[in-house]
């Protein structure tokens, strides 16, 4: 079993340091009406379009966001709608679906928290444009420099952004050490050669994210950073979804973001990853964190306790490997295999028809390897 590393501490070096970006096209809101708003509402209504569908209250809804993003409008400046789900911390809430036109790569999920002495990101959203919006978002919150973004894992939804806060002075970048592997990956290459001929002008500026610094290359290792009067606990979670995972815990809010570890009202994705890491970082997590307040995913609404979605989505993966690993013992071949696996209480979940026979592929293939290697 693995176990927690000793604690890392990271105190930014520029803490005390005023920076100031001018980046927003709006005035700010106010710190006295963000701070009265409800836990999960949405700070800036008037920033949501008349044709979109988001929910007056984040917070365990059911309700998914529907939007569509222009093409191409220049409008990088202009700021996202986005929730405060607790003192100083926010939620930028992404569509639930497939790269498309429409969501123009926000289709996960962001945040980030407004210290004393700066503001901390959590992800960076889908391309360089949504980046820019995003810090466009924070300076609507706050004129607070950003000093921290921590990538949670490098898939694109999560990662692309990252260039916007790269090409500012101060930032601190924290990644897994597994970013690094991807960026010299012809996956990466592939990746962005699609988006730039899907999305255009909205991946000008891409560069891929640089961690300033890694969390260790040991799972359940723990990077500690504080800013202002502010705590974040970083920990490595493996390899469970991508080429390195991490989420990223507040305890004074006793909230934890745990980017793809689980997802709610979406079928998970397991193409980068390995399937007996994603149980092994699920049970840890409710070990460790069982008593948090909210858990925020990197896809669906946050949610509170028992938090259904980390369950819902053990079951799912354990599922899969009881049968792609009974396929492979009774000599079933893969696309038979494959083929004839369905999830019927899993059907009417987004991204059901687009990850599931993908994700038997995968642990299939997990299965019949380890099969030999046991032989």
């Amino acid at each position: 079993m693995f176990r927690p590393q000793p604690n890392r501490r990271l105190v930014h070096p520029f803490s005390g340091w005023f920076l100031y970006v001018l980046i927003t096209a709006a005035a700010p809101i106010s710190p006295a009406a963000a701070a009265g708003t409800e836990h999960g509402s949405l700070v800036n209504p008037h920033a949501v379009p008349a044709d979109w569908r988001l929910p007056d209250n984040v917070i365990d809804t059911r309700q998914l966001p529907e939007f569509a993003l222009a093409a191409n409008a220049g409008d990088a400046a202009t700021p996202l709608p986005v929730y405060r789900i607790a003192p100083d911390t926010y939620f930028l809430f992404g569509n639930i679906d497939t790269l498309d036109e429409g969501n123009r790569g926000w289709n996960g999920n962001a945040g980030f928290v407004v210290t004393d002495d700066g503001v901390v990101v959590i992800d960076a959203l889908g391309t360089p444009d949504l980046g820019r919006r995003l810090l466009a978002t924070i300076r609507s919150v706050t004129e607070k420099p950003v000093r921290y973004l921590i990538v949670t894992h490098n898939h694109p939804d999560h990662a692309y952004g990252a260039a916007a806060f790269q090409a500012l002075e101060h930032v601190m970048v924290i990644g897994h050490p597994g970013t690094d592997d991807y960026n010299r990956s012809e996956t990466l290459e592939r990746s962005v050669a699609y988006r730039r001929e899907l999305l255009g002008m909205d991946m000008r500026g891409f560069e891929p994210p640089q961690p300033d610094r890694h969390v260790e290359p040991v799972p359940f290792a723990r990077l500690d950073i504080e800013l202002g009067s502010q705590h974040f606990e970083i920990y490595n979670t493996g390899r469970h979804h991508s080429y390195g995972d991490l989420v990223v815990y507040q305890p004074r809010q006793q909230i934890l973001w745990i980017s793809d570890l689980a997802f709610n009202q979406r079928t998970t994705f397991m193409g980068d990853g390995d399937s007996l890491q994603i149980i092994e970082a699920q049970d840890w997590l409710l070990r460790e964190f069982s008593d948090v307040r909210l858990m925020v995913p990197g896809h669906g609404a946050p949610q509170t306790a028992p938090f259904p979605m980390i369950e819902k989505t053990r079951e799912y993966v354990l599922r899969l490997r009881r049968d792609m690993k009974q396929a492979v013992e009774s000599g079933v071949p893969l696309y038979d295999a494959v083929q004839g696996s369905e999830f019927e209480e899993w059907k009417h979940t987004r991204l059901y028809e687009e990850n599931h026979r993908a994700n038997a592929n995968f642990v299939y293939r997990e299965m019949e390897q380890a099969f030999f290697e046991n032989f």
